[in-house]
């Protein structure tokens, strides 16, 4: 078991996964809650089979999987059904990471979080990474990516923490804007100080 977590976050589109992948070539193991978030609403799961009581059979896909737009469009806009949703399915992704952690053989791991402080899970971690790019990049890169809007982008950063908060609360900062060798760099020399981190942990 690795004793030594890297949470690694970031605001929307700021390029986390691009980051990750680069630990991960160098032989870190990673623990995505993104990934678990979607195991834990998989047809079969306790998961599942709440939202499927809560919201009834139409919020499934004709193959019987979950509609993530469908789901999305109902707790957007409302809070109390955000909050419903979030109390059922924070504690599932955080039991599942912690038992990814569990299983991981890497020196160290990093637990990749989009929502890191704002759901209190830096406290699972030793340290914290932050993967930074200025808003305006933020909004330009998601709506190219996923196709919407840059209003619906900046909606989904105004739930976020602010840029000048989340940077406060990082050990360390890879300035996502840098050209991709000097992130690299970066990223190589954090690798070593991890590794000397968790020789000691």
């Amino acid at each position: 078991m690795a004793n030594f977590i890297v949470g690694l976050t970031g605001g929307i589109g700021s390029g986390k996964t691009t980051i990750a992948n680069q630990f991960s070539e160098l032989g870190i193991e990673l623990v995505d809650a993104d990934i678990i978030a979607r195991e834990v609403v998989e047809q079969g799961t306790t998961g599942l089979s709440q939202i499927i009581s809560h919201y009834g059979m139409d919020i499934l896909d004709s193959s019987g999987k979950l509609d993530r737009t469908k789901l999305r469009s109902k707790v957007f806009d409302d809070e109390q059904e955000r909050q419903w949703l979030n109390n059922l399915l924070h504690p599932l992704i955080r039991k599942q990471m912690l038992a990814a952690v569990k299983n991981a053989n890497s020196p160290y791991v990093i637990m990749v979080v989009p929502l890191l402080f704002e759901n209190g899970l830096d406290s699972l971690v030793n340290t914290t990474l932050v993967v930074d790019i200025p808003p305006h990049e933020q909004v330009a890169r998601t709506a190219k990516r996923d196709g919407v809007n840059s209003t619906q982008v900046e909606k989904i950063i105004n739930r976020q923490i602010s840029r000048k908060l989340r940077l406060s609360k990082a050990d360390a900062v890879i300035d996502n804007t840098l050209p991709l060798e000097e992130v690299r760099k970066t990223v190589q020399l954090l690798h070593s100080s991890y590794l000397d981190q968790a020789s000691t942990a």
